[in-house]
């Protein structure tokens, strides 16, 4: 009996092919998030950094006890094992609590451009320990596309006040490091855990190492105008309990590193955001940086062409002639 070769089925990775419902849920917290910084503009001149952090994640803590009970039809339950326990508590204190208060604190010290600029690095930073740590290597798209897409943010901060303070550059890289920190811890917990009780745990998580701020949050609450507390109501139902949801959705099916390039296109949505929501026309710096963080992040979310080569080879098994008879 002749040889008989069979070709092995094409099957394309997961990350590979188009997740239309992890892409929606990029562009949900992409403009989610950009909403943030339109909101919390006003409200950082009435309420501190830590009283603001506090109630923005008790608000999604609530929000987010509510849409597990609703999404699982039970009482949340808590995972069982340690390990992730660990990870999601460390997920919590890190980013969702310490990112928030530090972020806070920056942006009364330095101007909006200067903090933008700063916290920038947290994409790179989350492409380069992912590449080390997660094993996703170091694609040049993604690499490219970042510096670009940074290069972006770079130019919008040049309509910066020029406020700058020692402290608050040191808190805006502190911010920056907890942020790609909690991200790469994130993409772990999510290997264990599904989004949502990630994002859930790690509120309430966030909003118990908050509590010392409790005392004070009352007391600017008693004199804070209503637009401050409804603009921190929104922060924690949208921003928190919706986008960081979303953002778990995505981290879980997507490389940390391409995830993370793509929020380059906050500052150029927040542009636009407040062209539309404030009459604030935007600048030459805004229009142009916008558009090379937009650029960037479009560049980042290709393939490099040795991935696609791999792809493509597709090899051949040669079936045992003696095994063919035998069928």
């Amino acid at each position: 009996m002749d040889d008989v070769t069979f070709q092995k089925p094409r099957i394309l990775p997961a990350s590979d092919g188009v997740d239309v419902k992890a892409l929606l849920a990029v562009c949900v917290t992409v403009l989610l998030w950009a909403s943030s910084f339109v909101a919390i503009r006003d409200i950082g001149q009435t309420l501190s950094p830590g009283s603001m952090a506090l109630l923005r994640l008790a608000v999604a803590a609530a929000a987010l006890t509510v849409m597990v009970m609703v999404a699982t039809r039970r009482m949340p339950r808590v995972p069982r094992s340690w390990t992730s326990l660990r990870l999601i508590l460390a997920y919590g204190v890190l980013w969702l609590a310490g990112y928030t208060v530090a972020l806070n604190a920056a942006e009364q010290l330095v101007d909006a451009g200067t903090a933008a600029l700063l916290v920038a690095l947290a994409p790179l930073l989350v492409a380069f320990g992912a590449g080390r740590f997660l094993g996703e290597g170091f694609p040049r798209p993604l690499i490219v596309g970042s510096l670009i897409a940074f290069t972006g943010v770079a130019v919008i901060a040049l309509d910066s006040t020029g406020q700058i303070d020692g402290l608050g550059i040191v808190l805006c890289l502190t911010a920056a490091v907890l942020y790609a920190t909690g991200v790469l811890i994130q993409k772990v917990t999510l290997r264990r855990v599904d989004g949502l009780t990630v994002t859930w745990l790690g509120s309430v998580v966030a909003t118990i190492a908050l509590l010392p701020w409790l005392p004070r949050l009352v007391g600017e609450l008693a004199v804070a105008p209503s637009d401050a507390i409804l603009g921190t109501i929104y922060l924690g139902l949208f921003p928190t309990a919706i986008g960081f949801s979303t953002w778990a959705y995505a981290l879980k099916r997507m490389d940390a590193g391409r995830l993370s390039a793509t929020t380059y296109a906050v500052p150029a949505v927040s542009v636009l955001l407040s062209w539309v929501l404030l009459a604030e026309l935007p600048t030459a710096y805004g229009f142009a940086g916008g558009a090379l963080c937009l650029l960037g992040v479009a560049i980042s979310r290709r393939r490099s062409r040795r991935v696609l080569r791999e792809r493509d080879e597709v090899p051949e098994v040669r079936a045992d002639p003696a095994l063919c008879e035998k069928a």
